[in-house]
């Protein structure tokens, strides 16, 4: 039997103001293409399949697209989807009825019988050729506070206290699903953030129930044999490869531009599961402009101008610029946004840095509470964020903010 791992596709992303929809578009195309050539079994999706809560319409209609066109060109596919912490939870799990039929099962919140977690719906076997189960699936989405019973934020053991609930949580799941699949392989699902994952920065928050916690990969019981995890969006492995992130489908943010975006596909034979990283071209380039370090306002020009035009707008490069400070910040910025908007690409955000200033002087301590104010720290920040210093928009809008707290 042969799987197919992904997650964190994020439709409805905008980034910057421009719609991802088209990139989408391209990548499903290019993922139903190649289940079809890797003649995929089943279909495993590991949370985040929306970018939102509430998803546009123009969303959702994409994704029962693609759905109907893996199904059409796959008629046997399986496939199993959980929820994550962008999704939403019941709205995923609304059109149920008529998607099992199609076996197309969604997973988008926990789902208890009695104050057991309901093993009906979690355990999904996958048939084989024959029709029997030839392997099974404990499909478990996002996890929040009430879905791990016994937990008690009163206790002063913090995030050990979160752990211990959560491996409580997959230990009895996994015995409960031992008692009926016997010795046939299992895999589980989920969306969290294991310890010794790396993070892209700006695209992911350490989470669990909801708040800032990270479990180690041993909370999945050595019996089961492969973990399909979402959340992360670089591909991943731990715990020996058996715990895995498949990453997301293409940048969501700048962090992710050095990732080798893709899917991962597993090879099934009996307990004995491979796992390997299947790349994806990325449907439309997202560049940082330079690669490494920072450039002119000419040389920005220089840089534009190398890019070949793309007729669809919706799949012109996205471009990160990191520029130079040669004069005020708000010329620059100016000066930056018109050569972009003539350039074919689609800007995704523009910085501009300071030239680091060579000093053997230490930095100056920092002041104490008593000797400085809201404003004087905001400013500070500002600057060894940005590289310069707030100007008058900046620091008023600051004070709108902190009036209103």
């Amino acid at each position: 039997m042969r799987a197919l791992h992904t997650a964190d596709w994020h439709i409805g992303q905008t980034l910057n103001g421009w719609s991802r929809e088209a990139e989408h578009a391209r990548f499903f195309a290019a993922l139903t293409d190649l289940m079809v050539e890797e003649q995929i079994d089943l279909l495993l999706v590991a949370g985040d399949i929306f970018d939102t809560t509430n998803p546009s319409g123009e969303s959702q209609r994409l994704f029962y697209r693609t759905m109907a066109a893996m199904k059409s060109r796959l008629p046997d596919l399986r496939v199993i989807l959980t929820g994550g912490n962008h999704d939403p939870a019941l709205r995923l799990e609304a059109p149920g009825d008529v998607l099992d039929s199609l076996d197309i099962h969604t997973i988008g919140t926990v789902h208890r019988t009695g104050g057991a977690v309901d093993l009906d719906r979690h355990l999904i076997p996958v048939p084989g050729p024959d029709g029997a189960p030839a392997l099974y699936v404990l499909a478990i989405p996002f996890l929040r506070a009430a879905d791990l019973s016994g937990l008690s934020f009163a206790s002063d053991q913090g995030e050990d206290t979160v752990i211990e609930a959560a491996r409580r949580f997959h230990a009895e799941l996994t015995e409960a699903a031992l008692s009926r699949i016997g010795d046939l392989p299992l895999l589980a699902m989920g969306h969290l953030h294991c310890t010794g994952g790396l993070e892209a920065e700006g695209a992911e928050r350490r989470i669990l129930i909801g708040g800032s916690h990270a479990v180690p990969p041993d909370i999945y019981p050595p019996r089961i044999d492969y973990v399909a995890l979402g959340h992360l969006h670089g591909p991943q492995s731990l715990d020996g490869g058996r715990v895995r992130y498949s990453g997301s489908c293409f940048p969501l943010s700048a962090s992710e531009i050095r990732y080798t975006h893709g899917v991962t596909i597993l090879d099934i034979d009996g307990c004995d599961i491979s796992a390997a990283h299947h790349a994806i071209p990325l449907p439309a380039p997202v560049l940082r402009l330079p690669a490494s370090g920072t450039l002119t306002l000419d040389e920005l020009e220089t840089a534009l101008a190398e890019i070949a035009p793309i007729e669809d707008v919706n799949l012109r490069p996205l471009v990160y610029v990191e520029l130079l400070a040669e004069e005020a910040p708000s010329v620059m910025m100016g000066r930056a946004e018109a050569l972009l908007r003539e350039a074919p690409v689609r800007p995704a955000g523009i910085r501009i840095h300071r030239a680091a200033e060579d000093s053997a002087e230490p930095p100056a301590p920092a002041p104490s509470l008593g000797e400085t104010s809201p404003e004087e720290l905001f400013a500070r920040a500002f600057e060894a964020r940005n590289g310069f210093a707030p100007e008058d928009r900046h620091l008023a809008a600051f004070r709108d903010v902190l009036a209103e707290v």
